[in-house]
């Protein structure tokens, strides 16, 4: 592989016919490093990958690498000069060509010589784990062969900069399992500089480094995996995340000790204790304190797993109904209610059944506190 390579982006904008599909997205992706722009449909993960690759064009901004401009207003490096990798959704394999002549497209393009087209082709294969393969034809293979092919065309050119567009979104839960493991082993050897779209949550929590959240065009956290998953930026972060249990309420106490801040908000009569850990500067702190402040309305959010069976001292004690069980093995979601819905994933899965009363347990430093930003 070439030397590693730095990506900044700068104030990126895309606009399809007045439209912002991607507003002022600034990054920084260090050399080698892996990185995840991960959201829903429509939020511009991949129209930011796009206009990176030079797919698209892009409106307003800057995109350097290696501190070299490669696309702005002025300069534009066409994609083919820009030496990158992409991996498609849909593999983009040439049926009529073997496992081995798909691979070694590029080297022919470029007019490699044959000894060498051989060797880096073998080489390759190897890193996917498709050595002795190579006749093949694409039909002949599983999805998740297809897959590593695909990678394998990706690598034998040794880009830049690797860019993988939900590649394992066409493949069944075991299949994507095992290409997950093998995308995060090959980063691990090759630490080529890698950009990944995704809307899975699991798939940018295993495989990234750092993770870019966006929302409908605008970037809604950076952070690492742990950073993302434990300390959401906002409320539509923790959803997307997994903050199951969302629940609008009223502010009625917010004092200041020793963790942070402490706070009690009711919910359809029933009081919930949070302990907020956010330190004073925190943007979030500042939105609380102003929403306490204007008696405006606030959400909670709690983790289906950080709701846990039984009665605990010091803790929000709660006393619902089960009104769905879905066992899972070695879990169970448990729906209740109890004014509003609430759902619980108990470890290990629990005989509750549907009617059942029970006391349910939530320690208020599980509980995320956001102002009301009128978006619902």
């Amino acid at each position: 592989m070439k030397e590693f390579t730095r990506v900044i982006i700068r104030n990126l904008t895309k606009e399809f016919g007045g439209k912002v599909a991607l507003s002022d997205f600034s990054l920084e992706i260090g050399r080698g490093e892996f990185v995840t722009f991960l959201g829903p449909s429509g939020c511009g993960k991949s129209t930011a990958l796009n206009c990176i690759a030079g797919l698209l064009p892009i409106t307003r901004g800057g995109i350097f690498i290696d501190d070299e401009c490669i696309d702005d207003s002025v300069t534009k490096v066409p994609p083919e000069s820009r030496e990158f990798g992409m991996v498609f959704q849909n593999y983009a394999l040439f049926p009529h060509l073997t496992v081995f002549q798909n691979v070694a497209f590029g080297l022919h393009l470029r007019r490699t010589a044959k000894a060498v087209v051989e060797e880096k082709v073998a080489a390759a294969l190897k890193l996917v784990h498709l050595e002795g393969q190579g006749q093949k034809y694409p039909t002949q293979m599983s999805g998740g062969e297809q897959q590593r092919v695909a990678i394998a065309r990706c690598i034998v050119l040794e880009p830049r900069l690797l860019m993988l567009d939900e590649p394992l979104s066409n493949l069944d839960a075991k299949l994507r399992g095992e290409m997950r493991n093998e995308i995060l082993s090959l980063h691990t050897r090759l630490k080529v500089t890698t950009i990944y779209v995704t809307h899975d949550q699991q798939e940018a929590l295993a495989l990234s480094d750092r993770i870019v959240v966006l929302r409908l065009g605008h970037v809604q956290q950076v952070g690492t995996p742990v950073e993302i998953y434990s300390d959401p930026a906002n409320l539509f972060v923790a959803n997307f995340m997994g903050f199951k249990n969302i629940w609008r309420g009223d502010l009625v106490s917010l004092t200041e000790s020793d963790a942070g801040l402490d706070a009690e908000v009711r919910i359809d009569g029933a009081s919930l204790h949070a302990r907020l850990r956010y330190l004073p500067g925190d943007p979030r702190r500042k939105q609380v304190e102003e929403a306490f402040a204007q008696k405006r309305k606030v959400w909670t959010a709690i983790r289906p797993e950080d709701i846990i069976v039984g009665a605990r001292e010091g803790a929000n004690v709660l006393d619902p109904n089960v009104i769905l069980v879905e066992y899972q093995g070695q879990t169970s979601l448990v729906s209740a209610m109890l004014g509003r819905d609430m759902l619980l994933e108990l470890r290990p899965a629990a005989p509750l059944r549907v009617g059942d009363a029970v006391k349910v347990s939530i320690d208020p430093g599980r509980v995320f506190l956001f102002a009301d930003s009128g978006e619902g």
